[in-house]
């Protein structure tokens, strides 16, 4: 998948006039590309709109709209975007009561090490976790982490003639694994194209 470059991205004008049918836009195509994992962990998938929707959001947040500004925008969340051989996501543990996720991600250390996905008749993948920097340290987890799943071509090659991907976290305080559905799982295989 390509990665943006700034001749790629509305100006701050241009986003201001287009942002509510465009955020629409975003939210329909992200409707495949959410994987809940038990009741409170998701895999959240990015591709190239995901992230040029996240980019336009900082880039009207901040004002920004200097070519340097930009291009660190850029730097930052083009690494997000997979390359034809992976699929990158941001997992979130989400819990509504403050008190409960201090608590759960106090519990939930380096869960992010737990998680897999896999494809019938192919060992699990276990993903690269939080390789700008570290999330979880001896108190508690990070209610946040950006993985990046590395398949093989016979993977992807599998998942592509309709072998049933699953995903799941096996970790001793949260143990849950899910089958993934068909639109999810053909949203997921067009990001190897």
């Amino acid at each position: 998948m390509e990665k943006l470059s700034r001749s790629d991205l509305y100006s701050l004008e241009q986003y201001v006039e287009l942002r509510e049918s465009f955020r629409s836009r975003v939210i329909n195509h992200k409707r495949y590309r959410r994987l809940a994992i038990g009741p409170h962990a998701s895999l959240y998938f990015e591709d190239r709109l995901t992230i040029q929707y996240q980019i336009q959001e900082m880039l009207r947040v901040e004002r920004i709209f200097e070519k340097a500004g930009i291009e660190q925008e850029l730097e930052a969340y083009n690494p997000l975007i997979p390359d034809g051989r992976n699929l990158k996501a941001t997992f979130m543990l989400e819990y509504g009561d403050p008190e409960e996720r201090r608590e759960q991600l106090a519990l939930l250390k380096r869960v992010e090490d737990c998680i897999w996905m896999r494809i019938a008749g192919h060992d699990a993948v276990v993903p690269f976790a939080d390789e700008d920097l570290e999330r979880t340290n001896d108190q508690a987890t990070s209610a946040v982490h950006f993985l990046r799943f590395e398949f093989t071509p016979a993977m992807i090659n599998a998942l592509r003639s309709g072998r049933d991907l699953s995903a799941g976290i096996d970790h001793e305080f949260y143990s849950f694994s899910v089958e993934v559905s068909e639109p999810v799982g053909n949203c997921l295989s067009a990001d190897f194209e």
